[in-house]
């Protein structure tokens, strides 16, 4: 299985693609060809991720926002469109407080629960344990997703609706959580983290997208902060139905969705 580190097509207004904790680039592929259709489309694969760049010396959500930062100056993007699902959408927001988005959509960020809510890390040594499971299943992943009982337990924390995806995509995404090289680290960080957001810094406009029956990050509770501290007045919108990655659940009101808040 071969991973890569970006993706790039498209014309139009420049638009970054971040996708979530132990994920790929490719996860957006349900989703690109309306984007594309509208936007010069960067899709990345965070720093120390399957296909993505090493991360050498510290490991926080700076060092991942410095990445992006650095894709998006070889890219020629000054500023951009962001969006993101989950820890992307953490550090689309993180980008944007630093003064390079457009606007942001980000679909369930990660980062919001409230300050006494201590489920955050329940939730983050889940991911752990999910990556040290995918190591193990890698092997038969073939096996595994060549029935519809195996597709259903490989996308359980992150979709309600898997009967669309493919089964190639789905191996991709098996195949690169385990492949995920920094993953340990990350949580590692993230276990100690503060998960502070400049909001005060934020310029642009901002859309955040929240499956109802997110099963990692619950709605609403693990939105806390977001809607009482720090982005009270960002554009809301629910989705009953769905889980935790919008953009394979339901791509095409994802896609409606971003594309109506970039024009």
């Amino acid at each position: 299985m071969e991973f890569t580190a970006s993706h790039r097509a498209g014309s139009g207004s420049p638009l970054v693609c971040l996708h979530g904790f132990a994920d790929t680039w490719r996860t957006w592929e349900l989703v690109l060809p309306a984007l594309e259709r509208r936007h010069d489309v960067l899709a990345l694969t965070l720093a120390g991720h399957a296909g993505g760049p090493a991360l050498n010396g510290r490991v926080d959500d700076a060092a991942l926002a410095d990445a992006v930062q650095d894709a998006m100056d070889d890219a020629g993007f000054a500023t951009a469109h962001l969006v993101g699902n989950s820890l992307g959408g953490w550090l689309a927001l993180q980008l944007a407080a630093r003064g390079r988005a457009k606007s942001v959509v980000a679909l369930a960020p990660a980062g919001g629960w409230a300050r006494d809510d201590g489920s955050w890390k329940d939730v983050l040594r889940l991911q752990a344990t999910l990556i040290e499971h995918a190591r193990a299943a890698a092997p038969q992943a073939e096996a595994i997703l060549a029935t519809p009982e195996g597709r259903r337990r490989a996308t359980r924390y992150t979709v309600v609706n898997h009967e669309h995806l493919p089964v190639d995509l789905l191996a991709h995404q098996l195949l690169g959580v385990a492949a995920c090289r920094d993953g340990k680290r990350l949580v590692d960080y993230a276990l100690g983290a503060d998960w502070r957001l400049h909001a005060e810094r934020i310029a642009c406009p901002v859309r955040i997208v929240w499956g109802g029956e997110d099963q990692l990050l619950p709605w609403p509770s693990a939105a806390a902060r977001f809607r009482t501290d720090w982005l009270p007045h960002a554009d809301w919108v629910e989705l009953e139905g769905v889980g935790h990655c919008p953009q394979l659940d339901a791509p095409a009101e994802t896609a409606d969705l971003i594309l109506g808040f970039t024009a």
